[in-house]
């Protein structure tokens, strides 16, 4: 069982007392130049540098990134503070408030059978109570436009199919792919590369509904693979440098057959 994570007293001020002096006149001068927007680049870093901890399953690496990322979310509430828009303490309020809003079934009366149950009372307490997602609104609305586009593909398309607008069956998606993908060749014999971008992105956003279909987190998908990639180039360029041979004068088909070697030691 998780041990009570309840902070001592004063743990939490230091740090803002920390981030105040840096904005202060007299603190740091590339702290007190920093904009919300400067300082929102910085936030998409360590939130993907917290994810690469997780995969990794490196605990002393996460507890770093997780501390890089909140004092990013601090540093961002510090300069609204500034602004005269609100503080970390309203931030902490509304959340709260919102967690025990979400979850009647922990911290009030309401009844639920099974996870279903849970997703459906979140929707329902988001749009009936929240007025989020209404019928003057967009449901895709919320959905962030600096979300990473494979994971923000996920997003609109999961939450369009929430208004029925969906395949029926993954049959119906693999169709779909199939025809986006005659339609990338076609794109490509044309040689018109706004065709092409078109067509391209069309055959990325159907495999994203395919993983979704499937299960599977497409940008986390994406990220395995590609990580995977790295993880066997490198034992490539590895055996070169041991038989003292120069990379970048290899055949392919040498670095074919050291790709499959690594492959098998997987």
């Amino acid at each position: 069982m998780a041990k009570n994570s309840r902070l001592p007293d004063g743990v939490l001020q230091e740090l803002l007392d920390i981030i105040a002096r840096l904005r202060a006149p007299e603190g740091c001068l590339w702290d007190r130049h920093q904009k919300i927007a400067d300082v929102g680049k910085f936030l998409i870093e360590e939130a993907f540098e917290v994810l690469d901890a997780i995969e990794r399953e490196a605990p002393g690496d996460l507890k770093e990134e997780l501390g890089d990322l909140l004092f990013q979310i601090l540093f961002i509430a510090r300069i609204t503070e500034e602004e005269g828009a609100f503080d970390i303490h309203d931030v902490i309020t509304d959340i709260t408030e919102k967690m025990i809003r979400r979850h009647p079934h922990v911290f009030g009366d309401e009844k639920v059978e099974n996870v279903e149950d849970i997703r459906a009372n979140w929707e329902d307490i988001k749009q009936r109570l929240e007025l989020k997602g209404g019928r003057e609104d967009s449901l895709l609305r919320g959905v962030p436009l600096a979300l990473p586009a494979l994971l923000r593909a996920e997003k609109v398309t999961k939450e369009a199919s929430k208004a029925g607008f969906d395949w029926e069956d993954v049959e119906g998606v693999i169709q779909k792919i199939d025809e986006e993908l005659d339609e990338l060749k076609q794109a490509l014999s044309s040689n018109n590369k706004d065709r092409i971008r078109d067509e391209l992105g069309d055959i990325l956003l159907s495999f994203v509904n395919l993983g979704r279909f499937a299960g599977v987190n497409s940008e986390e998908a994406l990220r395995f693979s590609t990580q995977k990639f790295i993880k066997r180039f490198k034992f490539i360029e590895d055996r070169f440098r041991e038989k003292g041979k120069s990379f970048s004068g290899a055949s392919l088909e040498e670095m074919d057959a050291l790709w499959n070697e690594a492959k098998k030691l997987e």
